[in-house]
This record gives structure tokens, C-alpha cells and sequence, in this order.
């Protein structure tokens, strides 16, 4: 009887033990996917986590030197405090729960706890940072602290994840209609523009950027050298920004978002020099850094979809909007001294634009997209801002403002062996020369 059961099995093992291998061989396959899917999303996360370096250098370059500590602060902590109450609330109205009209998501998701959703929790928290850091630079040198450290959680914790539910959760009605935003050329940039000119709205301009006749004045930043490391930085970042979209590698083609990219930022600059050279007579440098970051915002959502030829189009037309941009808004009133609004918003709604042109989307859908995303920031932005200024005010004193806000708020100089004049009303007593004069 055991010789009968032992040849069975003998015979069974013959039958089935090559399948057996092949099976232990498929799962140990998918293992190792897995392990280099989530390492190259983990790795894309810390590269766009890095990007706050970038951001920080930029508008430290761009602006006054005794605001530079200020700056600093604010990037730091719009990380560290988005990071939190995205952890608590905005990855679970993005993507957790159940999907609310396409609206927003409700019910699991909030105060995270998921440890097999890790490497995407970690990819979405540095979008939402940077979402939230595009605002510091638009409302440099004039507000205060305490207020930014108030109205930079609701821009990672609810105005963010309801947009990037509509649009990359699956669920959100944006998807449904399709709209197409490969890496966030609307959901995270126009979106941050848009916060930016509303927060420029509330606040006002900057002491002494404007004459007796509302003309505007050159306020030009204290080191265009931090300010092109920075864009270097954000230019480096931003390969896990846009190739990092792909959500893997496996499978995934991580290099066609990668050469758009460059492709994109490079013809950024190179529309922006020719546009502000064309019409200031000189090559000018900010413009022209400014011109690579246009670029990048411009290509984001088509990154994926969108050809090597018209990705360059794509990204020097960028870089000419964003200057026309730039100096329209200054004319017009507003006060923007990195030119964020610019190379955010305006940049970023040609980048969602232009997927309607050349990557394949409709233009309508597309369209409404882009308005769905400004209408919703816009309004949701002014309110959080109005809110916070009734209760505790946006702005400094202008004493303060005058003095520098590494001084008046944070009780230290950036540059201590360099002595600034306070009370100065026209910063071209200061600063009589300069380029990047926003």
C-alpha cells in the first residue's frame, strides 16, 4: 500500500513539479517588479522632495537679501507642516474612501496608516508640497509668518486633493470627462498660480515698486547666482516630477518623459532670452531662468503624450508667454517678484492647453479643465486668504516690511557682516542696478 502511495506521489512530482518551479518563478518575477517599481517611485519622490531646495534658492536669489531667512523659513515649513496635514486629511480627500460625486474622497485615507500605499503616499505628499511652496514667492518681503504658516495647510490639505481627485484619482470627473494632465501642468501648477495671484491680490504690492504715477520700478534680486543654482535644482527634480508620473518602471517607457522634459526646458530658455531680448534690448538673465522653469511647467501635462519636435515648440512658446506674462501683470498692478504667477499659471495653462494641440486631448475637455482648476482655486483661495487676514492680518507693518522680515520676524540677518538702510521708500536707492527687476 505505501509503495502504491509513494509511486503516486513519485509520478505526481514528475507531472507537476516543472509546473511548480514556473510558479515559484512567476511570483519571485513579480516580487522583484514590485521591489523596482516602488524604488522608482520612492527615488522620483525624493528628487521632487528636493525640488524645495530649488524653489527656496530661487526666490531667495530673486528677492531682497533681508528677506532671504524669511524665504527659507516659509519653504521649510510649507513642507513640514503640508506634510502633516497631508498625512491627516488631504491624501484621504484625494484618494481614499469613496469617491463623493467625483467631488472629492471620503472615509479611509485620513491620518494615513496603510503601509502597502507608502511609496504613493510619499509621491503624493511632494506634489502637494509643491503646490503649496509656489505662493512664498509671489507674496515675498510683505507677509507675515504666522499668517503664512495659516494658509499654506489648506492649500495641501483641501484645495489640492480635491483637484488632483478630480483628475488623477480615477474617479474624479475630470477623468471621467478626459481630461488629460500627465504630471500636473494644471493640477499642480496652474493650480499654485492661480493661489499665488490671489494671495498677490490680498497683500498688495511691496513698498516703493510703484511711483507717484503707478509706474513700475526694478527691484531687482539680491544674487542671480542663488537664483540659477535654484532653477538648476528645480530642473534636476523635476525628471522625478515628470518621469516619476509614470508610477513605475516596469513596463513603463521612464525615458520618453525624461527627453520631452529636457527638451521642453531647454527651448524654455531660449524663448524666454528671445522675447525679453526683443523687447528690452538685452538677453536678460532672470527672464531667462525664469525661461527654463516655464519650459518644465508647460510640458508637465503632455509629457508623456506629447513629440520631441512639438515639445520644443511647446516649451519656448512657454517661455515667450511667461515673459509677456511677467511684465503685463507688472503694468497691471501686481506685484509678483519671482514672476510665479507667471511661470506657474500662465505657463500652466498652456501646458494643459496645449495637450488639446499636440498630445492627442481635446481641446474643449481640456478647456474645462483648466477653468474647473482656476475657478475652484480662485474662489476657495481668496476666501482662505480673506479668512486669514481678517483674523490675524496678511501683511507686516511697513516698518517691518521696511526693516526686512529676517529681521522683524525672525529676529536675525540672513547676511550679518553686510549692513542694509532701513526706511528706504525706493528700493532703487538700494539697489540702483540689477537684473530680474520684478
Amino acid at each position: 500500500m505505501r509503495k502504491g502511495i509513494l509511486g503516486i506521489g513519485l509520478v505526481a512530482l514528475a507531472m507537476f513539479g516543472p509546473l511548480a518551479g514556473i510558479a515559484s518563478a512567476k511570483t519571485d518575477i513579480e516580487t522583484v517588479a514590485t521591489g523596482v517599481d516602488e524604488m522608482w517611485l520612492v527615488l522620483a519622490a525624493a528628487l521632487v522632495m528636493f525640488m524645495q531646495a530649488g524653489f527656496a534658492l530661487v526666490e531667495a536669489g530673486f528677492t531682497r537679501a533681508k528677506n532671504a531667512g524669511n524665504i527659507i523659513m516659509k519653504n521649510f515649513m510649507d513642507f513640514s507642516v503640508g506634510g502633516i496635514v497631508y498625512w491627516a486629511l488631504g491624501f484621504g480627500l484625494a484618494y481614499g474612501g469613496t469617491s463623493v460625486g467625483g467631488l472629492f474622497a471620503f472615509g479611509d485615507g485620513f491620518f494615513f496608516n496603510d503601509a502597502s500605499r507608502g511609496s504613493e503616499w510619499l509621491f503624493q505628499v511632494v506634489f502637494a508640497a509643491t503646490a503649496a511652496t509656489i505662493v512664498s514667492g509671489a507674496v515675498a518681503g510683505r507677509v507675515k509668518f504666522v499668517s503664512y504658516l495659516i494658509y499654506t495647510p489648506f492649500i495641501t490639505g483641501l484645495i489640492y486633493p480635491v483637484v488632483s481627485h478630480w483628475v488623477w484619482d480615477g474617479r474624479g470627473w475630470l477623468a471621467e470627462l478626459g481630461y488629460i494632465d500627465f504630471a500636473g501642468s494644471g493640477v499642480v501648477h496652474l493650480l499654485g498660480g492661480v493661489a499665488a495671484f490671489a494671495g498677490v491680490l490680498i497683500v498688495g504690492p511691496r513698498i516703493g515698486k510703484y511711483d507717484d504715477n503707478g509706474k513700475p520700478r526694478a527691484v531687482p534680486g539680491h544674487s542671480l547666482t542663488l537664483g540659477a543654482l535654484g532653477v538648476m535644482i528645480l530642473w534636476f527634480g523635476w525628471y522625478g516630477f515628470n518621469a516619476g508620473s509614470t508610477l513605475g518602471a516596469v513596463g513603463q517607457d521612464v525615458a520618453y518623459p525624461a527627453v520631452t522634459t529636457t527638451l521642453a526646458a531647454c527651448a524654455g530658455a531660449m524663448g524666454a532670452m528671445s522675447a525679453a531680448w526683443a523687447i528690452t534690448g538685452k538677453p536678460d538673465v532672470g527672464f531667462t531662468l525664469n525661461g527654463v522653469l516655464a519650459g518644465l511647467v508647460g510640458i508637465t501635462a503632455g509629457t508623456a503624450s506629447i513629440g520631441f519636435s512639438a515639445s520644443i515648440l511647446v516649451g519656448a512658446i512657454a517661455g515667450v508667454l511667461m515673459v509677456l506674462s511677467v511684465i503685463g501683470l507688472e503694468r497691471a498692478g501686481f506685484d509678483d517678484p519671482v514672476g510665479a504667477i507667471s511661470v506657474h499659471g500662465t505657463a500652466g495653462l498652456w501646458g494643459v492647453l496645449a495637450v488639446g494641440v499636440f498630445g492627442g486631448g481635446s481641446f474643449v475637455n481640456q478647456a474645462i479643465g483648466a477653468g474647473a482648476i482656476i475657478a475652484w482655486t480662485l474662489i476657495a483661495s481668496l476666501v482662505v486668504f480673506k479668512l486669514v487676514d481678517s483674523l490675524v492680518g496678511m501683511r507686516v507693518s511697513a516698518a517691518e516690511e521696511l526693516s526686512g522680515l529676517d529681521r522683524s520676524e525672525h529676529g536675525a540677518d540672513s547676511y550679518p557682516e553686510f549692513v542694509f538702510r532701513e526706511q528706504v521708500a525706493d528700493p532703487r536707492e538700494l539697489d540702483p542696478v540689477g537684473s530680474n527687476g520684478h
